[in-house]
């Protein structure tokens, strides 16, 4: 069985039909409370992930579940540089870039980590610091939070990156 195609703004519009689409499917398939908790869990942060390391996002979700096997499916448009490109990658299961699986596959995924941007980080001019309480200005970090999750939830999560398309499929199995 295959969901419906949601579609998700970086202003969240979709999220939540996301996951009223992911209970549906729960629902059909006669899943348990239990895991149709956990396939909800997976769809937000699957979906948060992205719009972390991506900052902004318009994808696409659905979700194919066949035989006990949930397969959830996010395609989305990003432009990254070499840091976000290593913390998405970084969050698949194999920490490899599905979409380098052949020669030319490796070798496109080699020029466009080369030709990917270094990251700026923000550096506050002296006078921005001397107002701030204590002359410290500390830049957010992304915690990993949606990773963790992820990673402790799911049996598979696979990203597949070519130019700037990102793919990301997270897999759970239900008995």
């Amino acid at each position: 069985m295959r969901s419906d195609i949601i579609t998700i703004d970086k202003a969240g519009n979709g999220f939540q039909e996301a996951v009223d689409q992911t209970k549906k499917v729960a629902a059909y398939e006669g899943i348990s409370e239990l895991d149709s908790i956990q396939l909800q869990v997976l769809t937000e942060e699957m979906l948060s992930l992205a719009r972390s390391i991506t900052g902004e996002v318009k994808a696409s979700f659905w979700i194919e579940m066949e035989n006990g096997q949930a397969d959830l499916h996010m395609t989305t448009k990003a432009v990254l540089d070499k840091e976000k490109r290593a913390e998405l990658i970084a969050s698949s299961t194999s920490r490899k870039n599905e979409a380098a699986k052949t020669f030319l596959g490796m070798l496109r995924d080699q020029f466009e980590e080369a030709m990917a941007a270094d990251p700026e980080h923000y550096v506050p001019s002296e006078d921005i610091l001397a107002d701030l309480p204590g002359g410290v200005y500390d830049e957010q970090e992304w915690d990993g939070y949606e990773r963790s999750i992820l990673r402790e939830l799911a049996d598979s999560i696979k990203i597949s990156i070519v130019g700037d398309t990102v793919d990301i499929t997270v897999t759970k199995k239900f008995n």
